[in-house]
């Protein structure tokens, strides 16, 4: 049968296996529930799905972040900002020519498995369309998880992907505020509010301590000198551990809990201002919180402290609300789980893909564009998958082999090394397509 495939989101993962389809000739049609393309990187995008706040610039250096054969300006900074990435997208899919296959303001409501293995999809329109294949590219940092913590708050308590500025959506200047978290987002958004003229005292809660990583090593963006992937990896952690001791110290130095792991076993916690502030007196560190009780916070350490503002940067759910929720092989497991043969496929569900859909170090934003390589082939026959069973046996292999370095955490059950990741997707195309000649 020839494929006819339907692209769920124009983010930078969907466009980029637009293009790639494109050019293997394969039919598609792709349907994006905001007014432009950009996804996440769409600042106060139409669709309310962007995390994007005001100040944000990305943690991945451009040389990182760029697709293989649309090289970013040569005048773009090292960590752009959100705007500037938001028009790399845009210029992407205007040189290919990509916008007008675009469907706007068009989303994809619901997606049923046919007896024949291919989709009927409802449209947000009310329209059904029939696809031989479906490609999962909805992103996955749209659905905010937000603590359920005991009592009441008589302040505001928002998630961080509402956060836009110190004034919006709630107005934080004189205010005493605490960030839950320790990720990128909740170091960026307490750096920007604990200078003194803006929050009144900032406090960081955490419930446990992280290794917060510079973005420069010597005047060079830190992902730049990453080891390559030929390194062996344990040599590679071992120097690289090594690296950021020396870099960085102890984190009690700049009065910072001691993380109980050690660095890189964590997703990287990456500011350029978070240590200088937390050494300068500017953020207070706090205990997780244990309960509310008015403007009273109550901590897991039998402390307290008032609050007027709560900012939880507490990460976000994995989520595919178009399939029923009956189909528990097509949704994450209670432990945010979900593993797929090559971070891409279920194992035993034909002609449904997800791309992008993992936490990669240092980059997500090519991703796809590595993975659309593998999906293109597979469309076009010229890759043949391994057999269901053998699926399933190397999916386990390279989750034990991408996440032994980590901790046991939501945040880490789809974290990938992307250079390795890359190696990795490449020997095993490179055996597809061995496997379909000789099948």
């Amino acid at each position: 049968m020839t494929p006819h495939v339907c692209i769920i989101g124009a983010g930078c993962s969907g466009i980029t296996t637009a293009k790639r389809l494109a050019e293997f000739g394969i039919s598609y049609d792709q349907f994006e529930l905001s007014d432009d393309v950009g996804g996440n990187w769409y600042f106060r995008n139409p669709n309310g799905r962007s995390a994007v706040y005001e100040s944000l610039h990305i943690d991945t250096s451009t040389a990182r972040l760029q697709f293989e054969d649309f090289p970013a300006p040569a005048d773009y900074p090292d960590f752009p900002h959100h705007g500037l990435i938001h028009d790399y997208f845009r210029a992407y899919v205007d040189h290919f020519d990509l916008r007008d296959r675009i469907e706007f303001n068009t989303g994809v409501q619901h997606a049923t498995r046919r007896p024949d293995g291919g989709w009927d999809l409802t449209l947000t329109t009310g329209e059904t369309r029939s696809y031989t294949d479906l490609v999962v590219a909805n992103g996955h940092h749209w659905k905010p998880r937000l603590p359920d913590y005991p009592g009441h708050f008589d302040g505001d308590l928002i998630h961080s992907h509402a956060y836009v500025n110190p004034f919006e959506p709630v107005e934080m200047r004189g205010k005493r505020v605490i960030v839950v978290g320790m990720g990128n987002s909740a170091m960026d958004i307490a750096s920007e509010l604990s200078s003194r003229w803006m929050a009144s005292t900032l406090y960081v809660s955490a419930r446990r301590g992280v290794w917060v990583l510079p973005k420069y090593r010597n005047g060079v963006a830190a992902d730049k000198v990453m080891a390559p992937p030929d390194v062996p990896r344990d040599v590679a952690l071992a120097a690289g551990r090594q690296l950021i001791r020396e870099l960085v110290g102890s984190m009690s130095n700049y009065g910072l809990p001691e993380p109980d792991h050690e660095p890189l076993s964590a997703h990287p916690s990456v500011s350029a201002d978070f240590l200088t502030k937390a050494g300068s007196g500017d953020i207070h560190m706090l205990a997780a919180i244990e309960r509310l009780d008015g403007h009273t916070v109550h901590l897991v350490d039998g402390t307290s402290v008032e609050a007027d503002v709560i900012v939880c940067a507490t990460g976000y759910e994995m989520s595919f609300p178009f399939f029923d929720t009956a189909e528990t092989d097509l949704h994450p497991d209670s432990e945010h789980r979900f593993p797929l043969f090559k971070r891409m496929i279920k194992p035993g569900v034909d002609h449904l893909f997800f791309l992008g859909l993992a936490q990669s170090s240092p980059t997500i934003v090519n991703l796809a564009e590595q993975q659309s390589k593998l999906l293109a082939r597979l469309l076009v026959g010229t890759y043949a998958l391994p057999s269901v069973e053998a699926q399933v046996e190397i999916m386990a292999a390279d989750e034990a082999a991408h996440l032994e370095q980590y901790y046991s955490a939501p945040r880490h059950t789809i974290q990938v090394d992307f250079a390795r990741y890359v190696v990795d997707l490449h020997a095993e195309i490179e055996a597809g397509e061995a496997r379909a000649l000789s099948g």
